[in-house]
């Protein structure tokens, strides 16, 4: 006679079953946990995707633009915090960085610029043209004031005591002659000078001061996606016009810049 067959033997229903379903569901809640760390680990050290909503950076960067920037070796995000660790890398001059905007600018995201000062440097603005450390800096980026240099800030530091209609931050305003030697501004350490390349349009250092090292995130490394749409649509809150602004480019696929797509900085 055959041996007596164990209930549920065969349809996987028996003591062996319950014996695997446990480590089975523990190794699916590992996998999804290590791959949430690793999402977060990379997003916080090596690379984020940054949407520019603003014109301050034109012609070198769009409103639409969507950039991949390089945090390695710049800051290593905390995870579920905004705070920054500063790491090995430092910006050079002219170069294009992305970095949490200081209190003084009054904005909840973050900002694109291009340095102009490194520590230690003297700056100085005069008709429109940027002098450091006494050489005329060579920037064939620059979108040019319309105002064509007649501006405060095209002729900055000011000369003297800050006048009062020259619309800086209150803190800014209150400390810019600490910072002043001879008529130019000199870059603190662990601090940089930087401006957009949009000068007439453009709301950077010469209004609300200097950026902190820890503030700095990373580069940018190149456009992956660019869409003509207000910018408006890419601000925080703006979901539903965001959204529009991603389907436009199937309908209407010009509204896409093709040729701006894997450009680099």
């Amino acid at each position: 006679m055959p041996a007596e067959e164990r209930p549920g033997a065969r349809d996987g229903r028996g003591p062996r079953a319950k014996s695997t379903a446990a480590p089975k569901a523990g190794s699916q809640v590992f996998s999804w946990l290590w791959a949430i760390l690793a999402f977060v680990l990379f997003e916080g050290t090596i690379a984020q995707a940054r949407m520019i909503p603003s014109g301050s950076m034109e012609n070198t960067i769009l409103v639409g633009d969507h950039l991949l920037v390089d945090r390695l070796g710049y800051s290593a995000g905390i995870p579920f915090t905004d705070a920054q660790i500063p790491l090995w890398v430092h910006p050079r001059r002219q170069q294009i960085v992305v970095f949490a905007p200081p209190p003084a600018e009054g904005s909840n995201q973050d900002l694109i610029k291009r340095v102009i000062g490194v520590p230690g440097d003297l700056i100085r603005i005069r008709d429109g043209k940027v002098y450091v450390n006494g050489n005329v800096l060579a920037e064939p980026y620059v979108l040019p004031d319309p105002e064509d240099g007649t501006s405060a800030f095209e002729n900055f530091p000011p000369a003297g005591p800050v006048p009062p209609d020259l619309s800086l931050a209150p803190g800014w305003a209150a400390r810019l002659e600490d910072y002043v030697t001879g008529g130019q501004l000199r870059v603190p350490p662990d601090c940089y000078f930087v401006m957009g390349d949009n000068r007439g349009n453009s709301y950077d250092s010469r209004y609300w001061g200097f950026v902190p090292r820890q503030s700095i995130i990373g580069e940018p490394l190149f456009i992956y996606l660019s869409i003509r749409a207000p910018g408006s649509a890419w601000e925080t809150g703006h979901v539903g016009q965001r959204l529009r602004a991603y389907l436009s480019v199937l309908i209407r696929p010009q509204s896409m810049r093709w040729n701006r797509l894997f450009r680099t900085f």
